[in-house]
């Protein structure tokens, strides 16, 4: 128990509650759109339609709520495994009050029809440049925290964990790359074929490595 103290939960509690918070509101989003299909007539706005709302839901559950809970998991079991606290705990903070603030900002310009109209990165160039900004600074703690380690063995789920961090970095950025040609609006470098293709390069590597980490 006294090794406990040493160790930083803060941001793990921090990334669980964000989780489940956007977590319930996306099912309830989840919930309100399961009806629209019953009842058309309740799309009665612009911004609260059927397809605005399921991007909203989508993006919610993948982000706001299980990329969330993978960020508090890995925060919590690379502490324990190193048998170090966070290099960085304020950094580590600063990425949480980030990351809820760029879920909330998503959320608002997938309602106001910004999208880039690829599943799973529907989210314009400014937001994108917000998710990178926020993935180096798990970056950063993930690594750092390993190589301070006063743990001598390298656990297997260490090394899961730091192809995570690289593999989904790559599958992200390459994926996003894009032309703005607005503040709001942009368009992938690639084109037909070759950007379904880097698409679901993206859409099935990110879930394998994030959502098995």
């Amino acid at each position: 128990m006294a090794e406990d103290t040493l160790y930083q939960w803060k941001p793990v509690k921090g990334f669980a509650l964000s989780g489940l918070f956007w977590g319930g509101v996306s099912v309830l989003i989840g919930l309100i759109i399961s009806i629209q299909l019953w009842k058309p007539e309740l799309n009665i706005a612009p911004f609260l339609t059927y397809g605005k709302l399921r991007a909203v839901h989508v993006n919610g559950l993948a982000f706001g709520f299980a990329v969330a809970e993978i960020f508090a998991l890995s925060y919590y079991m690379v502490q324990r495994l190193t048998r170090v606290p966070l290099l960085f705990p304020k950094l580590a903070m600063v990425q949480l009050y980030i990351f809820n603030a760029a879920i909330a900002a998503a959320a608002v310009s997938l309602l106001a029809g910004m999208t880039q109209s690829k599943e799973y990165a529907e989210l314009e160039w400014p937001l994108d440049i917000g998710v990178v900004i926020l993935w180096v600074m798990f970056a950063v703690n993930i690594f750092g925290t390993i190589i301070k380690r006063k743990e001598e063995q390298m656990y297997i789920s260490l090394w899961y964990l730091i192809a995570t961090v690289i593999a989904v970095a790559v599958l992200y950025i390459v994926n996003n790359l894009a032309i703005p040609v607005g503040l709001f609006k942009s368009y992938s470098i690639f084109a037909g074929v070759n950007d379904a293709n880097i698409e679901w390069w993206y859409g099935h590597n990110a879930v394998g490595f994030v959502f098995t980490t």
